[in-house]
């Protein structure tokens, strides 16, 4: 085997190590996200509820999202029982996969030493890291994207429509564990294939045609089934107020994104003492500062700056360029992602993970390309000079003005090696040698990625996971442990008292939304009714389906929050209290009796 191509595998082989080490350091310890494993959980019992994504054991609601990630946990839970590392495998699996599959997708139009840095990028980013550590099913999503990126960059070269059929069943899948997100990437794709892929015009439309008709079969097939079995044969949708698919999918986790209430906020208001985390508000700089700017800010401006060069740069060059069709791909991609979390009412900050890719691929396509360049051309590596300079100044100032509370070492490390970086560079205008341009651009690699590195690692060391952002204020990591670690310990606690007052029923309780049934159906695998889904506002169960449920004995105690919920009401009016108080939940003990007559 050829010397350069052994290293070249070598650097891969450690690179996908580095990344696994990180997304799986003290695995089975990090907090999960109670409300899927309680789904995992539920869908590990039977096969109906593995099929149709049922939220809770008994499979009166699915969970509030297509269920595809979750059927791998799923799985998992069933071949190995259910436990944390069982549940967060699967993710740091599908993590290291992606750093593979990116390396190839990358090397096929820029090179292999484009693939290896955007491996190496990929690998480190924060947003990524801290995705991977959970049991969050963007994982999956981005694996599956990029297997398409790497299908579509076979179909600019090779122009075979099987390459784009490919990359669109890879869509498609990816919408079951994501839904409309994977769809965003498509502009992308369409546009490097039409743009630069080899056939001509007509051949490439006809063939971006049936690739469009294989992802939209892909994607709504399991939907379909799920709309024409009956209603009294599956659970109720969450997400709906009409028992439908569609509308969970493409209003309730789609366009009701822009500019609606999200399911978090109306759980927020649900009287329950939940307070959500705070994110920097709509707007064009959404994404550069605070929580997100240290997810995912980074290395976000440099990649659209180097995007814009490229495309300009190589806009004279002939149809079927692979440096231009890497470009549009990637710079597409971030573009039309980055544009849609910044305009959506809110984002979890793991959402920016899919931002990830795009950015790794677009800055190391900018350096192969640069490397390939000239060495005449000193405004070039001006320009490189000043987006290292800014790239690093904009990390200083996340550092030390955005609220972050970082290690005092970092920000002093993270200026010196950056003004090494652009120190280099400007040498290699003046040497004009080999040896100083390549010193130059591994000097710009090691400037640009310290300081996301940096907060890799301390997000691994704190044993942070997918709801934590590098750096994060105290008060907003408190919150996040109240809520992932203290709660569901709290929760273990009360369930030998919950069984006391179940006398015989074959619920432990009911309660108020699934976000609260969540914490004591993963901690007891026990059926606790959702009453509500995950937001409280679902019409599951009906108030005659909850009066029923009573009077069949299906359940005693109830956990719920003063609501002007109907049913929630009922439940206060005609059930007594029981117990004390200790916070926003209030006890009622319901018998067969308090049942009888309906309302």
């Amino acid at each position: 085997m050829n010397p350069v191509v052994r290293l070249r595998r070598s650097a891969l082989v450690v690179i996908a190590a580095v990344a696994g080490l990180s997304y799986g350091w003290t695995l089975g310890r990090d907090p999960l996200e109670p409300y899927y494993a309680a789904a995992v959980r539920s869908m590990s019992m039977s096969w109906h509820n593995f099929f149709y994504g049922a939220f809770d054991p008994a499979a009166t609601i699915t969970l509030d999202k297509l269920p595809g990630a979750f059927w791998i946990q799923a799985l998992a839970a069933r071949a190995f029982g259910v436990h944390t590392w069982v549940m967060v495998m699967p993710q740091v699996v599908e993590g290291v996969l992606t750093v593979l599959v990116l390396y190839r997708a990358v090397q096929r139009l820029a090179g292999p030493g484009a693939g290896l840095l955007a491996a190496l990028v990929l690998a480190v980013s924060p947003a990524t890291v801290a995705l991977n550590r959970g049991n969050i099913s963007d994982s999956l999503m981005i694996l599956l994207v990029v297997l398409a990126a790497d299908a579509v960059t076979a179909a600019v070269i090779d122009g075979r429509q099987a390459s784009l059929v490919l990359a669109a069943v890879w869509v498609g899948l990816a919408f079951q564990a994501k839904m409309i997100e994977a769809w965003m990437v498509l502009p992308a794709f369409a546009l490097a294939y039409l743009l630069c892929g080899g056939a001509t015009v007509g051949r490439r439309l006809r063939q971006l045609a049936v690739a469009g008709a294989v992802v939209g079969v892909v994607s709504l097939a399991w939907m379909t089934m799920v709309a024409l079995t009956p209603a009294s044969h599956r659970p109720y949708v969450d997400g709906s107020d009409n028992n439908s698919i569609y509308h969970q999918v493409f209003v309730y986790n789609g366009f009701g994104r822009f500019g609606e209430q999200t399911p978090l906020q109306l759980l927020a208001g649900q009287n329950l003492g939940i307070a959500l985390a705070p994110t920097p508000a709509a707007g064009a700089n959404r994404l550069l500062r605070g929580d997100l700017g240290r997810d995912t800010g980074w290395l976000l401006p440099a990649a659209v700056a180097i995007a814009i060069w490229g495309i300009v740069s190589r806009r004279r060059q002939p149809r079927g360029d692979l440096f231009q069709a890497a470009y549009v791909l990637w710079g597409v991609w971030l573009v039309t992602l980055a544009a849609v979390f910044s305009v959506t009412t809110t984002i979890n900050s793991y959402y920016t993970a899919a931002l990830s890719p795009a950015v790794a691929a677009v800055l190391d396509t900018g350096a192969a390309q640069l490397w390939s360049m000239d060495r005449a051309r000193i405004s070039t590596r001006i320009g490189g000079a000043v987006v290292v300079a800014a790239t690093v100044a904009y990390a200083a100032w996340l550092l030390s003005s955005s609220g972050a509370h970082a290690p005092e070492w970092i920000l002093p490390v993270v200026v010196a090696v950056g003004v090494a970086a652009v120190a280099t560079v400007v040498a290699s205008l003046i040497v004009k040698s080999d040896q100083v341009l390549r010193a130059a651009l591994a000097g710009a690699v090691v400037a640009i990625l310290a300081a996301p590195a940096a907060a890799s690692a301390v997000l691994v060391a704190h044993h942070e996971g997918a709801f934590d952002t590098p750096f994060e204020p105290a008060r907003e990591a408190l919150g996040i442990d109240g809520v992932f670690v203290k709660t569901p310990a709290a929760v273990a606690l009360t369930i030998p008292r919950l069984e006391t007052v179940q006398l015989g029923a074959p619920y432990l309780a009911a309660t108020q939304t699934s976000a609260v049934a969540s914490v004591f159906i993963d901690d007891s695998d026990r059926e606790v009714l959702p009453i509500g889904g995950f937001t409280g506002t679902v019409p599951s169960p009906t108030l005659a389906q909850l009066q029923a449920d009573i009077r069949q004995g299906q359940f005693h105690l109830v956990l719920a929050a003063t609501s002007t919920d109907p049913r929630l009401a009922w439940i206060e009016t005609h059930c007594p209290r029981v117990g004390t108080s200790t916070g926003p939940l209030h006890s009622y003990f319901c018998q067969p009796s308090d049942a009888r007559g309906g309302a």
